[in-house]
């Protein structure tokens, strides 16, 4: 046997421009701002910490909309995840500064030779309502994942499992997972294949424990904060005013309790960006802008020539989707059309204006497995795609197109990228694309549903 190997994983998609995260925030130089100002779910190994804080350690930050659940086998959004991340506690978690594994609600792991077999050892620890965590809490989350009943979105996220895709089509028994729980502190996990990161998988939400009488007793059990939300981790959920405020307020109970710093932290729900940012200045919010919501962008060059700004790059990515299944573009030059309209150096210097790069193909620049990109976007070649598109499709002009609509969540910075992309469609084409924004949660549901031509 031997341990797990220590290999990070980031997984992104991408259409319109590469990412840099921007933020202002209460640092007083321009250093990585994970290691300054931003909060760390915990440092989860067991080494001496630093004298406690003299001053009332409290974080103010704004969501730009409520979270759509804080159920960690029903999340699949930057939202939900940052507050499920905070209060409960998966197998292992993510160091911030290396982007390692580091063991947490699983003081020990060992690995079969051939990759296949992870046996998990779990530590005392115990859930808020005093329950003790054990194995068949990770084993019962895992299998709730799956189960075609919860029509859980990440799922997938589980399919490295050992018959786990086959149990999510409804083709096998979950009984056939490849999870079990030895005992109740020993978890153990088969794969359908060797998965070298699987380590650094299981710090993701998806895979964290939920506590099985909870959930069971009450549907709604994610859904406010009440006894009845019972979690692990370093945090734990004091109050949710919907559409208002969430807060968190430090686990006394929590194993690694030493390591976490803050004591409160506070949620606010405000969607406007320069709102946001007027809050920031007014000393009501310690930290404005990613990775929690954004700030203005006609803000980005005075808060750049103050010195407030901190830029880092980040592997990520500003993307549009095509729904395939709905005209036009169910034609494949229909889609190349439009992405090849977009000029991305444009929106970069003029809209978004946060150092960002154009992004021509799905992995970030930070992983390149091809740094020039998969094709050269020009209008003269987009608008040769459009023509050719028409004419698969039997339309003589753009004329005849069906009503074109870009679906994007409700914010100042989305609003302002759509404008910009919108004309340069229309520029190409003699087309006008009608822009559509909504509140987070209605449009996440509309993606998901199937009901958008265009989404951010």
């Amino acid at each position: 046997m031997k341990k797990g190997f220590k290999i990070s994983l980031l997984t992104v998609l991408t259409l319109v421009f590469v990412m840099g995260m921007a933020l202002v925030g209460c640092s007083e130089d321009s250093s990585d701002p994970k290691t300054e100002d931003q909060p760390k779910e915990t440092d989860n190994t067991t080494t001496e910490v630093n004298e406690e804080p003299t001053t009332e350690q409290v974080l103010r930050v704004n969501f730009h909309s409520e979270p759509p659940t804080l159920d960690p086998g029903l999340a699949s959004d930057s939202t939900s995840g940052t507050i499920i991340r905070a209060v409960f506690d998966g197998l292992t978690r993510l160091n911030p500064e290396t982007n390692e594994y580091e063991p947490s609600a699983a003081e020990d792991v060992q690995v079969s030779d051939d990759l296949l077999t992870y046996t998990f050892t779990i530590r005392d620890h115990s859930w808020t309502n005093g329950d003790p965590v054990t194995a068949h809490d990770f084993e019962y989350a895992w299998k709730r994942a799956l189960d075609p009943a919860t029509a859980a979105d990440y799922a997938y996220q589980l399919y490295y499992l050992k018959n786990g895709a086959d149990a999510n089509a409804g083709d096998v028994s979950l009984d056939e997972v490849g999870v079990r729980a030895l005992d109740d502190k020993t978890l153990e996990v088969t794969l359908e294949n060797p998965t070298p990161y699987f380590l650094e998988l299981t710090a993701f939400y998806t895979y964290m424990p939920v506590n099985k009488s909870i959930v069971e007793a009450n549907e709604n059990w994610a859904n406010d904060a009440t006894d009845l939300y019972a979690t692990n981790g370093p945090f734990k959920l004091t109050k949710w005013e919907h559409g208002s405020e969430v807060e968190l307020v430090k686990n006394e109970d929590y194993w690694n309790v030493d390591a976490v710093k803050l004591q409160t932290i506070n949620f606010s729900m405000v969607e406007d960006e320069s709102t946001e940012l007027a809050m920031y200045e007014a000393g009501d919010l310690d930290w404005a802008g990613a990775p929690f919501s954004s700030l203005p962008t006609d803000a980005m060059a005075p808060l750049k020539e103050s010195g407030d700004l901190i830029t880092q790059e980040i592997a990520g990515v500003y993307w549009y989707k095509f729904n395939t299944e709905i005209a036009p573009f169910d034609n494949e030059k229909m889609r190349k059309a439009f992405s090849y309209a977009i000029n991305r150096q444009e929106i970069i210097d003029y809209v978004a204006q946060g150092n960002q790069k154009p992004a021509l193909g799905a992995v970030p620049l930070s992983m390149p497995l091809n740094p020039d990109g998969y094709f050269d976007p020009t209008v003269e070649e987009a608008q040769k795609l459009f023509d050719e598109a028409l004419a698969e499709m039997g339309l003589s002009s753009a004329d005849e197109l069906p009503p074109i609509v870009l679906n994007f969540n409700t914010s100042e910075g989305h609003q302002k990228i759509a404008q910009a992309i919108q004309e340069q469609w229309n520029q190409a084409f003699g087309i006008q694309v009608t822009l559509e924004n909504v509140e987070w949660g209605v449009y996440i549901d509309k993606l998901h549903e199937g009901d958008y031509q265009i989404g951010r």
